[in-house]
């Protein structure tokens, strides 16, 4: 009986937790596709949009801090890929080892909850396919950074500002997935350790991202490119005249 109520707990806390944090995502979703400014995202893809319009006024061989920007990116985005692939691969070897067993061993000592060789694999399995959705979402922000590097270090293009600036947010959407990807992956970690500890991870995470992903900070109001462009014109004109007029 006490070990039907340990596997019992796995039961109800893991899906509980995994739940909480799938509608929260939901919820996070919805409040960006309806009122994009009181979500960080919204306010952080707001930003990119003005910069990337910015950058894109001047000539090709002055884009050198957008390039350098997005390069930066790039690299993050490789790093972490990597960091996911190399997890993902001691994850596999470890379950495809006899070390499995040792494993076992030592979590019936510290796990309150199920600790049948079954809940061990299932545990394992879902870490490692929370690594592997996280490198496949940072190998998509990278290439869709270096699709934008592309596309704003092209010298006498005609391409529309707007297949930029849709290169840079996929990317930068890709990153926030992978992100977390990895997140959902710790609570998955703490699982190995019983569903207890997974399901206080998965509440303080979530009140803790209900936090950061809050934004009271009001959108400023770029002015439009065209307008901000002919107004750079007007002042770089006037001043020549006052010069000229000297």
């Amino acid at each position: 009986m006490e070990g039907w109520k340990e596997d019992y707990l796995d039961i109800v806390l893991v899906p509980l937790g995994i739940l909480l944090m799938l509608f929260y995502h939901l919820f996070l979703l919805y409040r960006y596709l309806k009122c994009p400014h009181t979500t960080d995202i919204g306010y952080e893809n707001h930003t990119k949009r003005a910069w990337v319009e910015r950058m894109y006024l001047a000539e090709a061989k002055d884009r050198g801090p957008a390039i350098s920007v997005i390069s930066s990116n790039i690299t993050a985005a490789t790093a972490l890929s990597s960091v996911c692939l190399v997890l993902s691969s001691v994850i596999g070897t470890w379950i495809g080892s006899s070390a499995s067993k040792n494993i076992s061993i030592f979590t019936n000592k510290l796990v309150y909850g199920s600790t049948s060789p079954s809940t061990l694999f299932i545990k394992f399995v879902s870490l490692l396919s929370c690594f592997l959705v996280a490198f496949a979402c940072f190998v998509q922000t990278a290439k869709y950074f270096v699709h934008a590097n592309f596309l704003i270090s092209m010298p006498n293009n005609d391409i529309p500002v707007t297949c930029v600036v849709k290169e840079v947010i996929k990317g930068s959407n890709y990153w926030l997935t992978g992100i977390r990807s990895l997140f959902l992956a710790t609570n998955l970690l703490l699982w190995i350790f019983g569903p207890i500890p997974m399901f206080c991870c998965s509440v303080i995470m979530v009140v803790v991202l209900v936090i950061i992903d809050r934004n009271t900070t009001p959108l400023h109001q770029y002015a439009p490119v065209g307008q901000s462009h002919d107004l750079s014109n007007k002042i770089d004109n006037g001043e020549n005249a006052v010069a000229n007029a000297f």
